[in-house]
């Protein structure tokens, strides 16, 4: 059938340590019949599918203006991950041989009825290029491409972030990603992989007051900055209430009782301040970043070495309930100790106004 053929396109097999990427060409208009965009979102279940943000319109439209143009030239290549079902056929005669290449032919197959989830490859690298390929007033673009075949699409997200690594990612997207990726990750990454896990598996719980309210690529309509969580569950896992859970050694943890421990711990802040609560920080320094790592600072005084199972007791109520009269979330001013008085909304995500606005609640609990 027409729509279903066999592409074989000679290549260039490059053996890297244990590892094998595969070197070709083939016409860009050609490159979306086997190769998808594994654009990231999450099923019913809140499990995170797929890796790639959305098409950047102006971004595509510059760059097929410019292929449009006399004498353009893509040089840098676009980079695959294949499934099983792509194979490397080496050449019979090959030519003077070095340890590390081999040329040869990849046999692709193409099934251009087949749904993107379904094909034999997926992009890594280069969707605005290659969207800008398919969209440009070409009857054809050659372009390079790297290939690598993988296990699984957690192996892709590996690679998409290392290959990306040295870009500016959107950090959103590399935070959503970093909980189900696996491999050798940049140190930065590895120590923000678990308060990651823990920031997304707070957005996707029903039983949580973070949830879908998480400003992230997969729910855009949030309006906690993601950054805000990041933070604070960070400060808690390494030097706080979390670090209990944590095996210092390997960065591992029982991520079980960390997620009970702060769901318990921001429901009776949510269900104290419900109002607050439901305001963007625009209207409310709560869901603010200068409010959600200062009451972080207040969980971990509160909640110390004491085990989740405990966390949510009339007593941690009874003192989240004390802050009342000396909080200004959504009107009013803040009345510090030392005289200084400031307007609600003039508290800033910085590290001095976290700190004071700490030091303030923190001395409000000790006359308790």
């Amino acid at each position: 059938m027409a729509d279903r053929y066999t592409l074989r396109l000679p290549a260039l097999e490059v053996r890297q340590g244990r590892r094998r990427i595969y070197c070709f060409a083939v016409d860009g208009k050609k490159l979306h019949s086997f190769a998808a965009v594994s654009r990231i979102r999450r099923d019913d279940d809140e499990k995170l599918m797929g890796y790639q943000r959305p098409e950047v319109g102006a971004h595509i439209r510059g760059i097929r203006k410019y292929l449009e143009s006399d004498g353009a030239m893509l040089p840098n290549a676009i980079v695959v991950a294949f499934d099983n079902r792509v194979e490397f056929v080496p050449a019979l005669m090959q030519g003077e041989l070095v340890d590390y290449s081999v040329a040869g032919e990849l046999v692709i197959p193409v099934d251009e009825t087949l749904p993107d989830h379904e094909k034999p490859a997926w992009l890594v690298d280069g969707q605005q290029r290659s969207a800008a390929i398919r969209d440009a007033d070409l009857a054809e673009f050659p372009v390079a491409v790297v290939g690598f075949i993988a296990d699984t699409e957690e192996e892709q997200r590996s690679q998409f972030i290392l290959v990306n690594s040295t870009k500016a990612l959107p950090k959103g997207l590399v935070h959503e990603l970093l909980p189900d990726t696996t491999g050798h990750l940049p140190r930065s990454y590895l120590r923000r992989k678990l308060p990651a896990q823990l920031m997304t598996r707070l957005n996707g719980d029903r039983r949580s007051p973070f949830f879908r309210i998480i400003a992230t690529p997969t729910a855009p309509d949030g309006y906690i900055k993601d950054n805000s969580i990041l933070k604070m569950v960070e400060h808690s896992l390494f030097e706080g209430a979390l670090y209990q859970y944590r095996n210092p050694v390997d960065g591992t943890g029982d991520v079980k009782r960390m997620l009970l421990h702060l769901i318990d711990f921001w429901t009776v802040v949510r269900d104290t301040f419900p109002d607050e609560w439901a305001k963007p920080p625009r209207y409310s320094r709560l869901t603010h970043g200068v409010g959600i790592q200062s009451l972080g600072f207040v969980m971990d005084s509160l909640t110390d070495e004491q085990p989740a199972e405990s966390v949510k007791t009339p007593t941690l109520s009874r003192a989240i309930e004390g802050l009342r009269p000396h909080v200004a979330w959504t009107s009013g001013s803040w009345n510090f100790a030392d005289g200084e008085e400031r307007r609600w909304n003039n508290l800033q995500n910085t590290p001095n106004d976290v700190r004071q606005l700490t030091t303030h609640l923190l001395r409000v609990l000790s006359k308790k």
